[in-house]
């Protein structure tokens, strides 16, 4: 069994985040991060947002429509100039938000400025309006993610490149630069295992992001389910990323416990977690950042003894 690699998703959203005190304290969390041996930084994205949060499938939405919402790979240029070592990706982006030329360009550019440091989660996103604002059609979506992804991987490698599908095609283009990571950007596709997406993944991922906070069984199944997917691709299961969200457990106060909820890290590496994830929002958010990898730094390597 590999041991898995710790990652942390940022609150990039939220009222302190429409200053530039906000800001800068994005980029000190990001070199505690690299300073406390965090592997991966994982970001959020809302492009627009509509009315209707009542409709977040996993519980309630944490902020009103009027949050401002940092949009997620302008902030990786950011939070690559002050690090060195730690990776960056998403979680997720909506890929069919973005033209996939200009995406391909993106993060091909972010991949040079961070020296080989990006990655990236996609998925199709869960508010219709979001969709719609951007003239996407909302039954093709899924077909839009998977025709998105597959052209960056084209635009990637071939030079020129040319690429046709159901929602686009081009002839003999150039997107340059490439990126410097000699395969390409990795990409972690999110979301349920149905038919549709895990043949996306076995295709054109390198890594699943199940649904927010699974529950450790089903997720051990799930495990089976989409390595099996990959081997039957003709592709390599033990090079396939998996990540599983860590869980608050609540301390003697009641309050989430960061260092009780570590305790779970050798489960969800058992079960077949490559990449375990700290949601900082859920232990107390930027107010508590530098404590929170403080015990990071602490924890994670007598977490990792025990496997």
């Amino acid at each position: 069994m590999n041991r898995p690699t710790l990652s942390v998703t940022l609150t990039t959203y939220g009222p302190g985040l429409a200053d530039p005190a906000g800001v800068a304290q994005l980029l000190e969390q990001a070199r505690m991060a690299e300073s406390a041996g965090v592997d991966r930084l994982l970001l959020t994205d809302h492009v627009v947002m509509g009315e209707r949060t009542d409709l977040y499938p996993w519980g309630p939405f944490p902020f009103p429509p009027d949050t401002p919402w940092l949009e997620p790979l302008t902030l990786i240029a950011a939070l690559s100039a002050v690090t060195t070592r730690i990776r960056f990706s998403t979680k997720i982006l909506i890929a069919p938000l973005r033209p996939a030329p200009l995406l391909a360009k993106t993060l091909a550019t972010l991949d040079v400025l961070s020296n080989g440091r990006m990655e990236i989660g996609v998925a199709t996103g869960w508010q219709r309006e979001e969709l719609d604002a951007s003239n996407v059609e909302w039954a093709r979506r899924g077909r839009i993610l998977t025709d998105t992804m597959a052209a960056c991987r084209v635009l990637w490698r071939d030079a020129p490149g040319s690429f046709s599908s159901e929602s686009f095609s081009f002839e003999r283009i150039w997107c340059r630069p490439r990126p410097i990571q000699p395969d390409g950007i990795p990409i972690w596709f999110a979301g349920s295992l149905h038919a549709r997406n895990l043949e996306r993944i076995a295709s054109l991922g390198d890594g699943w992001i199940p649904a927010p906070y699974s529950a450790l069984e089903p997720f051990r199944a799930d495990v089976v389910r989409v390595r099996e997917a990959f081997a039957r691709a003709g592709r390599d299961p033990s090079r396939l990323g998996i990540q599983g969200d860590l869980d608050a457990v609540a301390g003697a106060d009641g309050r989430p416990d960061l260092r009780a909820s570590l305790a779970a890290v050798p489960d969800w590496a058992r079960a077949g977690a490559t990449t375990v994830n700290v949601v900082l929002s859920l232990f107390g958010g930027p107010k508590r950042a530098e404590k929170c990898f403080a015990i990071l730094a602490e924890e994670w390597p007598r977490q990792l003894a025990r496997l």
